[in-house]
């Protein structure tokens, strides 16, 4: 039986174009998952182009293929994704092992792309500007059982001076509310416990089909289809509207949960990265989050060494983080994107500073994280099991609605598959900048 590897990278989205690329290999082609990636017989990369590091790691490892080409002339090599949709062709210049390079709008033809590629023994290229034929209406093989990915919206409108995003995935395309409620439903019935919503910029969904946004709306629907849980990312802060922190506060699946990306504390860095609001603006919308949500958990973005941010700017960064009082921050060193309005920008913060600011910055974080962790040492809180831990085989893993990930030892007599999807309510005893440690108080079977 001929197998299949599918090595991802970056955001919830890519994960979620992944499980369908699993879906249409299972069921055009018949191939079966493989363990490992050296022995596939077909291994395909999905692809982000947001960060410099992402497509680095890409190079690496098709790099380390060589040999397998060498060994087996029928290995395929397929490279998809937000790298692909922007090198196109020219990724066979750089990935000469790559026989297959596909888009993010055409995914649901790798399939044929494959099998002419293997036929053939040659190069095939298939990278549209637009959908071909619609991802959501092909296969799916979920990584879990008990969660779901559900993208309401894909593309981007915004044009961030710094993001790839609104090349790579086009322009914003929201899906009909009664299609996302009708998934949902779907999903529910085939026994997922937790649903997370996805888009680019998930408070403007529906501004392209109805005219005005529409999240709010979608947010309650789906949260009355009788999932437990609803997630959903990434908000926009300029978008961040009242009607959907209410929704959050009023319906008991949706999680007090919120990511809200702030990208800088400094107006002038905001501006130039167009990012439509200032500082103020952002403090007064977390405020207003925080207000509205009770127990709101926030988390958020922070791009460190933009061009032209100064010790001010940065310091204003700081500020900014301390007032939010996250309970938990992304941080990541800026890295230019060929194609964007910031690559062309020359005023470049030298390396070493950058590093300086974001090793502060990542202190800071790391002692607000244990600060907020430290206020649930204490508390009973609803955790969803995941799995076991990769260190640990007696250790259960999961998150809280919050959010927040959390270990907790197996009950004694209790095997993990019985408990993989489950609610539990665990008692915590422990708090670390990022974990929780605590014991099972309890667990009900969903």
């Amino acid at each position: 039986m001929r197998t299949y590897h599918i090595v991802t990278f970056g955001c919830q989205m890519n994960k979620h174009d992944s499980e369908h690329i699993a879906g249409l290999l299972e069921s055009e082609l018949g191939l079966e998952p493989a363990e490992e990636l050296r022995s596939a017989d077909v291994i395909v990369f999905n692809t982000c182009a947001v960060r410099e590091g992402a497509e680095e790691r890409l190079r690496g490892q098709v790099a380390t293929l060589k040999p397998l080409k060498v060994a087996n002339p029928d290995l395929v090599i397929a490279v998809g994704g937000c790298v692909a949709q922007h090198a196109k062709e020219r990724l066979f210049e750089l990935l000469p092992h790559v026989d297959v390079v596909f888009g993010t709008h055409n995914i649901a033809e790798l399939p044929d792309l494959i099998e002419r590629a293997a036929r053939s023994r040659g190069r095939v290229a298939a990278v549209p500007e637009s959908c071909e034929r619609d991802l959501e209406s092909t296969p799916s093989i979920r990584e879990s059982r008990w969660h779901a990915w559900l993208p309401i919206a894909v593309g981007c409108d915004n044009f961030c001076s710094y993001c790839i995003v609104p090349y790579t995935r086009g322009r914003e395309r929201s899906r009909p509310i009664e299609e996302v409620v009708a998934e949902a439903e779907r999903l529910v019935a085939d026994g997922v416990v937790e649903i997370t919503l996805l888009g680019q910029n998930v408070n403007s969904y529906g501004r392209d089909l109805y005219g005005e946004p529409r999240f709010a709306e979608v947010l309650r629907a789906v949260a009355r289809t009788g999932v437990a849980r609803l997630r959903f990312v990434t908000s926009h802060p300029k978008d961040l509207s009242d009607e959907t922190l209410a929704a959050i506060a009023e319906e008991p699946a949706v999680c007090e949960y919120l990511h809200l990306p702030a990208q800088s504390g400094s107006t002038r860095i905001l501006k130039a990265m167009n990012r439509g609001y200032t500082r103020e603006q952002y403090l007064a919308a977390v405020e207003r989050a925080y207000a509205a949500v009770p127990g709101l958990a926030l988390s958020g973005d922070i791009i460190v060494g933009f061009p032209g941010e100064n010790d001010e700017d940065f310091e204003d960064t700081l500020d900014l983080v301390r007032r939010c009082r996250y309970d938990q921050l992304f941080t990541f060193l800026y890295s230019p994107r060929p194609g964007t309005r910031a690559a062309r920008m020359t005023s470049d913060v030298p390396r070493e500073v950058a590093q300086g600011r974001f090793d502060r910055l990542v202190d800071l974080v790391q002692q607000m994280a244990l600060e907020k962790n430290r206020a649930e040492v204490g508390n009973v809180v609803e955790v969803l099991v995941e799995g076991v831990s990769k260190r640990d085989a007696a250790m259960l893993t999961g998150r809280t609605r919050s959010n927040k990930l959390v270990h907790a030892p197996l009950p004694p007599g209790v095997e993990p598959a019985a408990l993989e999807g489950s609610l539990v309510s665990v008692r915590v005893t422990e708090a670390h900048p990022w974990h929780l440690v605590g014991t099972v108080a309890g667990y009900q079977r969903l």
